[in-house]
This record gives structure tokens, sequence and C-alpha cells, in this order.
């Protein structure tokens, strides 16, 4: 059964542009793969139904016994657990359904649990990817096709009993959303999506996120990845995207209050699309990110790419670590199948969030067979082991 993944649509995303330009040479930091690929988890073979296959970056946690969750899975939210990282099976409990509602203010059409915060690891924050796919409800998007009706909210959730299950808040709880509703200004993708993890630096915590921007007399927002911080990821309405000079751009729900003179965050190069994931390297400080790019550009192939910064603001030059197509590539050139959903993760990790890393990790990341021009729902979820050197 073939569905479509919310990364799918972002081929048309790839050309995203952040500021052009990155910190000069030399580089922070390398990047080796030093093993082969092993398999997580295989939809054909692993699945508890057509709703279970990798799609979105891998997110996990320590729950408060000391077993693991992962996330990264569709729009009917379950979690891989197990006593680690190396021992992951598919829980079968749905954690967080999606309701496909029709009306866009109620933010329940598709969410996708893309980031993860817990302190205790019983009380638990989730960022939701909120897809709204108005050409799948009749007279909600005159435009009629997907990228032309996709309204796009971060939105949140929050579980109480260790990610075994989570809630929406009522009204719902808005984290980013343009200041403008689904009906206005559609004919193209629009919005705030695909958060990366969320990490902590001293008391505070930050995620990466993406937008299409938007065109406003006195308050254009450039398209890009905008960097967002808070200091209590349990409330959603905390968060703060950087503007250039300072964390205070917010991104309130329209739905609730209107919006006449939009804030707008500053975009951090060398993004040219969506995060996977960002870490702390825990020897030096030092933040690795990784993303997936396509061909072209200051990107000589398509594949998953790393860049590290110092402070999250200024990041190195990316350089290749895995070539491959990507979802941002034309399925019909990739008879070999598509790379995508990068991420880091250290079965060593010191903090209960997974987001430090020491100087090996496991770039976790899914495989999606083709068929023709199709992305199918054969997915297999894959760990590679990477050695990971930082320069003081």
């Amino acid at each position: 059964m073939t569905r479509r993944p919310f990364l799918a649509a972002l081929a048309a995303l790839s050309t995203l542009a952040g500021p052009a330009g990155a910190a000069p040479e030399p580089p922070l930091s390398s990047l080796t793969l030093v093993g082969p690929p092993g398999v997580i988890f295989k939809a054909g073979r692993d699945a508890c139904d057509g709703a279970d296959v990798p799609d979105a970056p891998a997110r996990a946690f320590r729950e408060a016994g000391g077993t693991v969750a992962v996330f990264g899975m569709h729009y009917r939210n379950r979690a891989l657990r197990g006593p680690d990282l190396d021992h992951l099976k598919l829980d079968c409990a749905v954690v967080l359904d999606s309701g496909e509602k029709s009306d866009p203010a109620l933010y329940d059409d598709r969410s996708w649990i893309t980031a993860t915060w817990t302190e205790d690891g019983r009380a638990v924050a989730a960022l939701l990817h909120h897809e709204y796919q108005g050409n799948e409800h009749p007279g909600r998007c005159p435009a009629g096709t997907y990228m032309a009706c996709w309204y796009n909210t971060i939105t949140a959730a929050a579980s109480t009993d260790g990610g075994r299950s989570f809630l929406r808040a009522s009204p719902p709880a808005v984290v980013a959303g343009a200041p403008f509703r689904q009906e206005v200004d559609q004919g193209r993708h629009r919005g705030f999506f695909n958060p990366s993890n969320i990490l902590a630096d001293g008391p505070w915590r930050y995620m990466l996120a993406s937008t299409t921007g938007w065109d406003r007399p006195g308050s254009d927002q450039e398209g890009g990845v905008c960097l967002f911080r808070t200091a209590t990821p349990a409330d959603p309405s905390s968060w703060r995207a950087w503007t250039g000079s300072g964390f205070t751009a917010a991104f309130p729900d329209p739905y609730r209050r209107p919006v006449k003179l939009a804030d707008t965050c500053r975009p951090v190069a060398p993004f040219p699309a969506p995060v996977g994931a960002v870490v702390r390297h825990r020897g030096t400080g030092a933040f690795i990110a990784v993303f997936m790019a396509k061909a072209g550009g200051d990107f000589p192939q398509s594949g998953f790419y790393w860049t590290t910064s110092r402070d999250l603001l200024a990041w190195d030059r990316p350089r290749l670590l895995l070539a491959g197509a990507t979802l941002y590539d034309d399925p019909c050139g990739t008879p070999g199948g598509l790379i995508a959903y990068p991420s880091l993760l250290d079965p060593g990790a010191k903090g209960r969030n997974f987001d430090d890393v020491g100087d090996t990790a496991l770039l976790t990341y899914a495989t999606l067979r083709t068929e023709g021009c199709t992305v199918t729902s054969d997915r297999d979820l894959i760990r590679r082991p990477v050695a990971i050197k930082v320069w003081p």
C-alpha cells in the first residue's frame, strides 16, 4: 500500500533558500561512516498495519524505567521500544492518531510526532508536524492539488505516561503558524514544518524548523530554516525564533488571534531544506547537524550532509556524509530507491533525550523503494556507525 509521506512533497522545497554563504574553512569536524548498514525496522516484516513506515527522522528518549522510546513513523503514531537502541521493536499501541478533520482551525488533519523532550521520562512534550491537506477536503482549496493546498503548522501534544499516549490541548496548542489562515494565500505550500529534534544548551532548549515564507507589507518572511528557543518545552506558546538580534519572534495561532503585522525570523545558513537532527558533541560542545540535499549549487551530489557550529547560528560548509538519491530527487530515475530522514543517535548518550554524542554515533535513516516514478511504502529504518572528530 502506498501513501504520501509528509516529506515527499519537499522535493519542491529543496530549493528553499536561506541566506547565502557559510562560515569559512577549515572544517570544525569530520564524520566518517565506519561500518555497514544494519536494519532496525523493515515495514514488510515488522509493521502492525499499513500505516507503519519510517516517515520522519528518528527521535529517542529514555523512559523513567530506563527503556528507550523512538518515534519517526507515520501519522498514525506508534513508537519503537526496547531496553536500548540496539534492541528495538515496534509497539502496536497507537500513541497519537490523526483525525483527518476538514476544519483547519482544529489542527487535526494529519500529524507526525517529530520531536520530543522529557526531563523525567514521564512527562513528555512533543512537537508535531501538522499537515492540513486541503485537497483532500471538498471545498477547502480551489487549487485542488496537494502542494498548492498544503498548509503546515507546528503544533504540540503532551504525555504524562512516558510517551505511551499523547493528548492535544483544546483549543489546539500552536508552536509556530503562518500569520494567515488556510483559506488565504493558497496556491503553494505554506507555513512552518519539519521541526528538528529538541536539544539542550544550559537552561535553554532549541530546535530548528523550516518555513516557505510569506509576503506581507512590513513583515516579509524569507523562506529557510529558523532557530527557535524556549526554557520550557512543556509550554508550547513559549517558543521564540531568532530575528537576527534576539529570540523574540512569535508565530501564534491565526485562528485564535488575528495577526496584523507578523513577526519574522532570520533564516540560518547553510541549510537548503529541513534539518534532520542536531546534536551536541560531548567532548567539545560543538553542535553537529545532519540533513539531506539534492545535487546542485553548493551540493555536488545528492545525499546526506553534515555541518558544525559553535553557537547554532554560524555553521561551517556542509560536507557529504552519504551519497544517494533522496526524496528531493526525481524518483523516476532512481531504480535503486531513495534515502531520507537522517538523524544521529548515540547509544551512549548522557542526556535522557539523546541530544548529545561522543566520538561515535549511529546515522539513522530510511531507505525507500521506488516503482517507476512512485515512492512506495516499502521502507526500512537503517543505522550505520559513524566516527566523529571535532577540532577544538
